[in-house]
């Protein structure tokens, strides 16, 4: 179920957060701007692709290895992963890039992410 425009709302939780701290805002950014600045590394990936794969994966590990129970076993940090799983972090690099006038072009003539 869809929570204010995002996937859902662990996704626009993460979002928001990384949108509403400056600090954090400019960082995201400047790693969009790095990932989509890469050539892609794979013959099936277009560059907008390559771009948005690699810094949700970026995104994802970052995240984790913030998580303050990552070490813990209880109930509390089986909750963290499973909210921590349900992320689109995708979603959250394809608005990150979507700060990138060229990306937007880009991807204007590109299937939408997820489309097969």
């Amino acid at each position: 179920m869809r929570y204010a425009g995002w996937a859902n709302y662990e996704t626009w939780a993460v979002a928001l957060r990384l949108n509403n701290d400056e600090g954090s805002y400019r960082y995201w950014r400047e790693q969009a701007e790095s990932w989509f600045g890469r050539e892609s590394t794979s013959e099936y990936w277009s560059q907008s692709e390559s771009a948005r794969f690699g810094l949700a994966d970026q995104l994802r590990t970052e995240a984790g290895s913030g998580n303050p129970l990552s070490d813990a076993a209880s109930m509390w940090s089986d909750l963290m992963s499973a909210a921590l799983g349900r992320i689109h972090w995708e979603e959250i690099a394809d608005s990150c890039l979507g700060e990138i006038p060229e990306y937007v072009e880009v991807t204007k003539t590109e299937d939408p992410p997820g489309h097969q």
